[in-house]
């Protein structure tokens, strides 16, 4: 896993790779988005969108918002089924704290009620619960807020 790198995307069959991936796995299955709707957040302009790929296939990305509210966001972090567990969603996401921090003191990140998994392996990277919104995705189900931060954003 090391030897692979991270790197922007590049080419409309890698989106369609993300695409892929997300709309065969949790939580997208969960929230019931299907491969169009995938590929078009992939594709949303102004978002900055990392793969690792490896011998043309592409394992994970990320995508990151440094627009908005909250300033700094990961938006997804999505790891191919075959290669969970390995570090790579760690190594996506600090490739993207990497990124963020160098413009902002916050990242933020959510983690789908019904995904347990995520919400622990962001703790356990430093990310503290900033908040609970109730039925934001899908109803009867959260999303759980958390931010990892350097800093505020105005230091005294």
């Amino acid at each position: 896993m090391e030897t692979i790198a991270i790197r922007p995307l590049a080419t409309a069959d890698e989106a369609r790779q993300c695409a892929q991936m997300m709309c065969t796995t949790d939580p997208w299955i969960t929230i019931g988005r299907g491969f169009e709707e995938c590929l078009g957040i992939v594709k949303i302009p102004g978002r900055e969108v990392y793969v690792s790929e490896e011998n043309g296939q592409v394992r994970g990305f990320v995508i990151v918002n440094m627009g908005g509210a909250f300033i700094g966001y990961i938006q997804i972090l999505c790891v191919h089924d075959s290669v969970r567990g390995t570090g790579l969603g760690t190594r996506l996401i600090r490739f993207a704290e990497e990124r963020i921090f160098r413009e902002a003191p916050n990242v933020f990140i959510c983690a789908s009620s019904f995904n347990p998994r995520a919400r622990a392996l962001y703790e356990r990277l430093g990310y503290q619960l900033v908040g609970e919104l109730k039925d934001f995705v899908i109803a009867g189900e959260s999303e759980i807020l958390l931010r990892k931060t350097i800093g505020p954003l105005r230091p005294k």
